[in-house]
């Protein structure tokens, strides 16, 4: 779902980056029509598409994609280090406020411990 709310500010711009909880240099950039906020996107979405692709194949939705354990653990960690660490983040970019900080770090960190007791649970099956 977050990769095809990424996709939604691509095609519809600044209300859904605006709505989103991005911070008003990207706003600016998308309004002026610069390349990086859709390519930074895409980015995003492109990564969290290839995250739910090992989230479906663990649980067996799809076939088993290379490195499976690895890459499971791997995410895990980056949504349970993002969902906590935040406040590391914030300095980087200011303008997003502290609402979207909040929301989107407890997103994050919901997902990680999803991922974490997924893998725990499944690990020898994995």
């Amino acid at each position: 779902m977050a990769g095809i709310l990424h996709i939604g500010c691509i095609v519809f711009g600044a209300p859904w980056y605006r709505f989103l909880g991005a911070g008003g240099a990207m706003i600016q950039m998308v309004e002026r029509g610069h390349w990086y906020p859709p390519v930074f996107t895409a980015a995003i979405a492109a990564t969290l598409f290839a995250f739910s692709a090992y989230a479906l194949s663990a649980a067996g939705a799809i076939r088993r994609l290379p490195l499976l354990k690895l890459v499971l653990c791997a995410i895990a960690s980056i949504y349970l280090l993002r969902g906590l660490c935040f406040f590391i983040l914030i300095p980087l970019f200011p303008e997003n406020g502290i609402l979207f900080w909040i929301i989107s770090s407890a997103i994050c960190l919901v997902l990680g411990l999803v991922h974490f007791v997924g893998v725990r649970q499944m690990w020898d099956r994995l």
